[in-house]
């Protein structure tokens, strides 16, 4: 009891950590995409409004477990989380792909956004990291949301690779089109893990991205 104790305690401070970043990356990287006329930027930012939502919830979960709430309560927390999470990135991904066709046909490119790159550049070290410290977490504990929370990062980190190398590219080649096709890159991803969550909600699977 003391060593779950413990782990839950950690737990809370790692998931209070993720919070905390989410609310930096999802300001930086809506407000430079905007900015910067940038959808793949953008939806990189809405991912992470998405999982500070999710982090929320996971906290108050945490919390339930730490004040010594019973099983029943513990798992309605985890239930609400993973419909709240698939939804709304079932959502994104539709709003990726009208949004990339959308620029397709208008033709429109992007502009650079230093602070977005800074924030891609940070969320593809920081959340590996975190991954997989919460699944180890979520294992010791025993709560399959922690770890399916591990998984989304991981899913963050992805976007933030994706991101990156079409800016990368469209800095080398000058291809106007390679933001929307960049975002389009994405919607696997964010599609993916809404569907794993809304499965987890239904009881037909672990977590969002479970391994």
């Amino acid at each position: 009891m003391a060593f779950q104790t413990v782990s839950v305690g950690r737990c809370l401070r790692v998931e209070m950590g993720s919070v905390a970043w989410m609310v930096v990356e999802a300001a930086g990287a809506i407000g430079s995409g905007i900015a910067a006329h940038s959808l793949a930027l953008t939806a990189f930012g809405a991912d992470s409004v998405i999982e500070l939502v999710a982090g929320t919830v996971l906290l108050w979960r945490l919390l339930i477990e730490a004040r010594g709430a019973d099983a029943r309560q513990v798992a309605r927390a985890e239930k609400v989380a993973s419909w709240v999470v698939g939804v709304a990135l079932l959502l994104l991904a539709l709003y990726i792909v009208a949004g990339s066709v959308d620029k397709l046909v208008q033709r429109q490119g992007a502009e650079t956004s230093p602070l977005g790159i800074a924030l891609a550049v940070a969320s593809a070290v920081i959340m590996p990291y975190l991954a997989g410290l919460k699944r180890r977490l979520g294992a010791e504990i025993g709560s399959r949301a922690l770890r399916a929370d591990g998984s989304c990062s991981m899913v963050c980190a992805y976007m933030a690779w994706i991101l990156l190398a079409g800016v990368a590219l469209t800095a080398l080649t000058g291809w106007w089109w390679m933001d929307a096709v960049a975002a389009l890159g994405l919607v696997y991803y964010v599609a993916h893990e809404g569907w794993e969550a809304v499965q987890t909600a239904r009881g037909e699977a672990d977590g969002c991205c479970d391994d």
